[in-house]
């Protein structure tokens, strides 16, 4: 069951096209990516989901409501951390998690935030004493206090350490088990990949994909190996097998794109033809070989 539907969404400012007729939609119960770089409209796109902006035409459906129209009630049904979600310095964790929860009509017990986030010990410090996981804790926390049935993050782990990064994507992971759907949006690919069940690739202010993570990477891998002396003639051949998709040279060096078992053909067919290599490796296909072959462009 879809709880988003968004169709033909389109946003200008000026004489600049921001969106350019998205659409997708999010099932109930996944963790939805938004990934693109920075400046394809990913945040303009949620903020105008959430009832923030106003697009300038298509159509927006959270549980058949209209964003705008219905905002009091999609209120009720959303949670947000945006991306540059901030609080006073001063404040203290509790009374951010008491303010937010006043806004809901049906809050949780943001006591019980307290603990589910480990952020009991952190209840009276200040936000600007925190570190950069726990605010990241808190925001997820303020996200939820008004019991969303469906959270926005956006951006959520920029600016983290690699070990702040995996936990905060562990928090994520318990915000889908415990009910919420979640669209997140990334340009980070590690992150969609790991977390996301499907992902929207964004690029120049349209949606130019919509698939899991593992769909848009396909099946394909690169083999790599430099040439050692001899005669390398068997190389040619390696193109006519069934399992090869591309095979590239440049000097002694040598890069086979296949899918399948095709490092067992390439290797038994180098072994027939006595070819001798070194370096030899082995690369999946990467969302930033999807991102090239779906934009012409470098994920940037």
């Amino acid at each position: 069951m879809a709880v988003i539907e968004v169709t033909d969404l389109r946003k200008s400012y000026a004489d600049l096209n921001v969106l350019d007729g998205v659409s997708f939609s999010v099932e109930e119960g996944e963790i939805f990516g938004i990934l693109g770089p920075n400046g394809t409209g990913k945040t303009t796109t949620v903020e105008c989901v959430e009832g923030l902006r106003r697009p300038d035409s298509g159509s927006i459906r959270i549980f058949g409501l209209d964003p705008v129209k219905d905002a009091r009630k999609v209120r009720e049904l959303i949670g947000v951390q945006l991306q540059q979600t901030q609080l006073p310095e001063t404040i203290k964790v509790w009374e951010a998690l008491d303010l937010y929860a006043s806004f809901y009509a049906d809050p949780r017990d943001w006591r019980e935030l307290l603990e589910e986030w480990g952020l009991a010990d952190k209840r009276n410090a200040r936000f600007g004493k925190l570190s950069g996981g726990q605010k990241q804790r808190l925001f997820i926390a303020l996200a939820l206090v008004g019991n969303p049935k469906v959270a926005f993050l956006d951006e959520l782990t920029t600016g983290l350490d690699p070990q702040a990064r995996r936990t905060t994507w562990e928090l994520v992971k318990r915000v889908r088990a415990s009910g919420v759907t979640v669209v997140l949006v990334s340009h980070f690919m590690d992150e969609v990949e790991e977390l996301c069940d499907r992902v929207a690739v964004f690029n120049r202010g349209k949606v130019v994909a919509v698939d899991t993570p593992a769909g848009l990477v396909g099946g394909e891998h690169r083999m790599r190996f430099t040439l050692m002396a001899g005669d390398a003639s068997g190389v040619a051949g390696l193109e006519d097998l069934p399992e090869v998709i591309e095979v590239s040279r440049e000097g002694n060096r040598v890069v086979v794109t296949g899918r399948g078992d095709f490092a067992t053909a390439v290797t038994a067919h180098l072994a027939r033809h006595h070819v001798l290599v070194s370096d030899l490796r082995i690369d999946k296909r990467t969302l930033d070989d999807a991102f090239a072959a779906l934009t012409g462009r470098s994920f940037e």
